[in-house]
């Protein structure tokens, strides 16, 4: 039996954490996983073309490209990304005529996708054990059948992750529409939905303005709330030339996080035989959900220092040109306590008025952040004080500075921009309507909580999911999957099998599409598609394999189809000519969405182009024309007496809901994932021992529960009072309802739990 035959099983192994990230073992482990996929010559063949401006833009992460690219311009996380896509495994028909879809679902996640590659529509009728052939045309046929046949288009659902490609995602977002709703969930929903929403109340756009020369070149770069090391490990060489030129790193984390604290760059003659780069020069263990309360800190701070020396602090002249709300703002940020700063944040005094002396220090600032700020109740209000302590000393619109929120999936900006969105603006429907000759429909549609909410109340009986695994992304586990399992109809595009294939609904159909790195070739000849980094650069990707099967088709050719069975003739939209050559929906987005202008001749250049960002020109689409300073209410999560906050996050072995392997290199953690990394002084306060195996139970304020069993403890050195686990398998913990404010955000870094042991439990 090969070792993709077997599940793995946990037999956990714990070293000391490491204090550096990269490296040699980076680059060794990247290439035993590639090699182990796609053998030498593939490998060679993917990775040399991964990132290259003619190449494969990384499906891995949105981290921007540099100027000047390395010939292996990729990180170890990269690298396995895009080798896991172009494995030599397939799933064929006879793998689904073996496996009953109940065999498949008892399966893990890793098992799943090590299985390879899909290589043909496969139909799971009503009734059914097992999924079985079906062609394309008879699939799209039963698609076709089941939205016609709704009472209302909303009660159909387009999913779609961020993978997606600009061009694809502009056609489902057409397709769905034309059909009749807005009910468009994305994997926003779930991560950076309260940077959009806080980054929209404040500037009036819902992205970053730092460009990454602006990283490079910062006097002060803050990393809140996230992982570079394992979730975009090319941040790591752009904070390194931050540090080369002069610039200072605050890093601020419940976990110490290896990459940010030494880069061992394997690009670099000192990341092999030197000791690399030290990148944090200050490292804030925070309390999960403290940074509300932190960056109030700060703020109270600065405007006690400009008090202090009148106008040499707070730039006031920045301030009454440009912003709007500052009386109220200062007025309520003097009433900031130590008592709750120091209580919510877990740190002292004096670290915080450390960061304010090298704020002060500073003339240009960046704050960057992931889901450690927006995964929590007071996600947005965290966001909102964000831009205030940026505001305050003018660090919006300038050189080296701004508001940088940093995505996880390759496109996930992309999408929004194509119109992805269950709430699109007016003006963007308007422009919709007026290129193709339709009324879109205005009512918002459902995000992906309130997508679960109607599939499970029977409002919603269609799910259409294209790439992603929504069943494993989404909270409240056992909820989701029986809402999918409600639906008339489940349809999955997807490159490999994941638990979404196996929580399926009385009819599923799985189609089977292109991935990035393989060629893409229509009736106009081969094609390209264009993606959008967390910085705004819109650029090329273009794969280089032989497709996996001959019978897939690319996710253009799949929504133009299904759009065209199900809408039929004289809609006034060419799909049939839109899959034939893409460079015609770009000549459509050009004319529909601004910054788009003369796409074609200009995505050609090398390294594409950057969208404007009017914050840059201190332009804010705000309802009063400038930057708005908010009053956000002070907010933390307490734990009770003998429980911890739990943060879920991912291991450095793992891409989204994906593992690759059952290790956590970075935090010393092998050969399992059900563990739970507390720090040894809380173990003791608990009397739990290290090592011991305990169900995880969170608890709510409506008295509920939830619980996951059979997590083994591990000493680890958190925060004191937190707790961090993985995910998805913690997924199940977080109730559907408890969301971010504003932006329904699922509140995954912040569960309340306690850990019960299993030996007590079973006697």
């Amino acid at each position: 039996m090969s070792r993709w035959d077997a599940d793995p099983e946990d037999d956990l192994k714990v070293d000391p954490p490491k204090t550096y990230a990269a490296g040699l073992p980076g680059v060794r482990h990247a290439l035993e996983y590639s090699f182990a996929q796609a053998g030498a010559q593939r490998t060679a063949l993917t990775l040399l073309n991964l990132n290259q401006t003619d190449g494969i833009d990384c499906p891995g992460c949105a981290w921007p490209d540099p100027k000047h690219r390395h010939a292996n311009e990729y990180c170890e996380n990269g690298a396995k990304h895009v080798s896991d896509e172009a494995t030599t495994r397939r799933v064929t028909r006879d793998f689904f005529a073996r496996h009953a879809v109940a065999e498949l679902d008892g399966r893990s996640d890793m098992w799943l996708n090590q299985q390879g590659r899909l290589t043909e529509p496969m139909v799971k009728w009503p009734g059914a054990t097992h999924y079985e052939p079906i062609g394309w045309d008879d699939a799209f046929g039963v698609v076709a059948e089941h939205l016609t046949a709704l009472d209302s288009p909303d009660e159909a659902m387009f999913y779609t992750s961020g993978r997606l490609s600009n061009e694809a995602a502009f056609l489902l977002q057409l397709f769905s529409r034309s059909y009749g709703t807005n009910n468009l969930p994305d994997c926003s929903n779930m991560c950076h939905e309260s940077s959009g929403s806080g980054l929209g109340e404040t500037l009036g756009i819902g992205k970053g303005s730092v460009s990454l020369d602006d990283i490079h070149t910062s006097d002060l770069v803050f990393v809140v709330g996230q992982n570079p090391g394992t979730n975009h490990p090319r941040m790591l060489s752009a904070l390194e030339q931050t540090k080369r030129n002069g610039g200072r790193i605050i890093a601020i984390n419940p976990l110490p996080e290896a990459g940010l604290m030494r880069f061992k760059n394997p690009q670099k003659a000192r990341g092999i035989v030197g000791r690399g780069t030290a990148l944090a020069d200050q490292f804030l263990k925070i309390r999960p959900g403290g940074d509300l309360a932190l960056f109030q800190a700060l703020n109270r701070l600065l405007l006690e220092a400009d008090d202090a020396a009148p106008g040499t602090v707070v730039d006031h002249e920045f301030i009454a040109a440009h912003t709007t709300g500052y009386d109220d703002f200062a007025a309520h940020a003097r009433t900031i306590s130590w008592d709750y700063v120091l209580d919510a944040t877990g740190l002292t005094r004096a670290e915080i008025e450390e960061v304010r002396d090298r704020v002060l220090a500073s003339r240009s600032v960046i704050v960057c952040w992931a889901m450690g700020l927006t995964q929590q109740r007071h996600g947005v209000p965290t966001i909102r004080e964000v831009v205030s302590f940026l505001l305050l000393r003018g660090n919006i619109g300038r050189p080296g500075a701004g508001v940088c929120p940093v995505r996880g999936h390759s496109n996930v900006q992309g999408d929004r921009t194509m119109g992805i969105w269950e709430r699109s603006p007016d003006w963007f429907l308007d422009a919709l309507g007026a290129e193709f000759g339709f009324e879109p429909p205005r009512a918002h549609g459902y995000d992906s909580v309130d997508g679960v909410r109607a599939m499970r109340d029977g409002r919603a009986k269609v799910f259409v999911g294209v790439a992603g695994n929504f069943v494993r992304a989404m909270s409240d586990s056992d909820v989701t999957e029986a809402a999918l399992r409600s639906c008339a109809l489940t349809v999955q595009i997807s490159t490999k099998l994941n638990r979404s294939h196996t929580v399926c609904g009385d009819t599923a159909l799985i189609l089977p599409t292109l991935g990035r790195s393989d060629r893409d070739v229509q009736a106009a000849g081969e094609q390209f598609v264009t993606v959008e980094d967390s910085m705004s650069e819109v650029h090329q990707s273009r794969g280089r394999l032989a497709p996996a099967s001959p019978h897939l088709l690319s996710e253009v050719a799949i929504i133009s189809r299904l759009a065209r069975r199900t809408l039929g003739a004289g809609n006034g939209v060419p799909w049939e000519d839109f899959e034939r050559d893409y460079a015609l929906i770009r000549d459509r987005i050009a004319r529909v969405v601004p910054g788009f202008e003369d796409f074609n001749e200009r995505v050609a250049a090398p390294g594409g182009f950057r969208l404007p960002n009017p914050v840059n020109s201190h332009t804010f689409p705000t309802p009063s024309g400038k930057a708005v300073f908010t009053t956000n209410a002070p907010d933390w999560l307490q734990a009770p007496p003998g429980h911890l906050i739990l943060q879920s996050l991912r291991s450095h072995d793992q891409w989204n809901t994906i593992p690759y392997a059952m290790n956590d290199r970075y935090r010393g953690i092998h050969d399992a994932r059900r563990i739970v990394m507390v720090n040894p002084d809380d173990l003791a306060d608990l009397g739990i021992p290290d090592g011991e195996l305990v169900d995880l139970v969170s608890v709510w304020t409506d008295g509920s529960e939830r619980r996951a069993e059979g997590f083994r403890v591990v000493g680890y050195p958190a925060v004191r009072g937190s707790a961090a686990s993985y995910y998805p398998e913690t997924n199940v913990l977080v109730p559907l309802d408890s969301v971010a404010e504003i932006s329904n955000t699922p509140t995954s870094k912040g569960v309340i739990v306690r850990l019960e042991a299993r030996s007590s439990r079973a006697s």
